[in-house]
């Protein structure tokens, strides 16, 4: 590997400060907002400290339960602990797809380009600085991607177990991993069994009195959405630029055996928004989940139109 593909120690912690920075620039605007679901994401983490009654909570907020309990762990006023927690789990995830560019050996470009592109987008401007969920989802898909590209299939179980906890649909990363063989049947359905043990526990144990929630598919919901001009526009903002680099980065021929993996794992986990779609409103959260498969095909495509000069230097 040349001295041009990858970054030393202390530029890897330089270029991590840096992220840290922007990250916090982008999101310093919205700091610890709470509309509609975030809210209800803040309410689980005040319950957790003890601050309301669970008769307070909402399904099926409370069922992803990991995040809010990390940020009530945080010591100071909640708010601040849950936007601190979002900005340190977006910090790490600009670090970790910029690894894992380096671990696919695509040079230091796609991987300073690969950071940026999780750190500068609209999403993470308009709603990483809220106090929800999908940060610390994100992270942890980011971290299953690393480890994937990585070929280590005990950190790709641990961040699918993890991220599991965070959002529920996370667990078809594990899925995937069984299905695609990827790691043994016996610690696969071990680790499938302990994320299903966690969702049980959290339903059923941990938070007496939940009450019951089912997405049931709905021809209005559709329409009604249709119709939803600010969510529409979330979702076209969130599609804008990074779905059309990348899709045209898939067919670059250095993403065709390097980032082959993420294809499947891409349309095994489009799944979930999707049925959301015909279920519930959506906006562009639904896209920003797809960045950690999606954004390293755009780094590749972009670094390769890289200019010679910069390159060099």
């Amino acid at each position: 590997m040349t001295t041009s593909a990858t970054f030393t120690r202390k530029q890897i912690f330089l270029l991590a400060g840096a992220f840290a920075a922007l990250a916090l620039f982008v999101m310093i605007w919205r700091w610890g907002g709470t509309v509609e679901d975030s809210q209800a994401y803040f309410d689980t983490a005040r319950y957790l400290r003890g601050e309301i009654p669970a008769s307070e909570l909402r399904a099926p907020f409370p069922y992803r339960l990991l995040a809010p309990a990390l940020a009530a762990a945080i010591p100071g006023d909640t708010r601040q602990s849950f936007a601190l927690l979002n900005w340190l789990c977006i910090s790490a995830t600009a670090v970790m797809m910029a690894l894992a560019m380096l671990r696919v050996r695509a040079g230091r470009n796609a991987a300073v380009i690969a950071g940026l592109l999780m750190i500068l987008s609209v999403p993470t401007f308009w709603y990483a600085p809220y106090l929800l969920t999908d940060p610390a989802s994100i992270c942890a898909r980011t971290a299953f991607v690393l480890a994937l590209l990585s070929g280590q299939p005990w950190l790709a179980l641990a961040a699918g177990v993890l991220g599991s906890a965070v959002r529920e649909e996370n667990i078809l990363l594990l899925v995937w991993l069984l299905a695609m063989r990827r790691v043994a049947v016996l610690p696969g359905l071990a680790a499938l069994a302990a994320a299903g043990a966690w969702m049980v526990a959290v339903r059923w144990w941990l938070i007496p009195g939940l009450p019951s929630y089912v997405w049931a598919p709905s021809i209005h919901t559709v329409i009604t959405a249709l119709h939803d001009v600010r969510s529409l526009a979330s979702l076209a903002a969130a599609v804008g630029v990074v779905l059309p680099l990348a899709l045209l980065g898939m067919r670059r021929p250095a993403a065709a055996s390097a980032l082959q993996p993420l294809k499947s794992l891409l349309l095994l986990m489009v799944l979930p928004p999707l049925y959301a779609a015909l279920c519930v409103r959506v906006d562009g959260r639904a896209v920003w989940g797809l960045y950690p498969m999606l954004v390293p095909f755009a780094a590749i495509l972009l670094a390769e139109r890289w200019p010679r000069g910069a390159a060099a230097a």
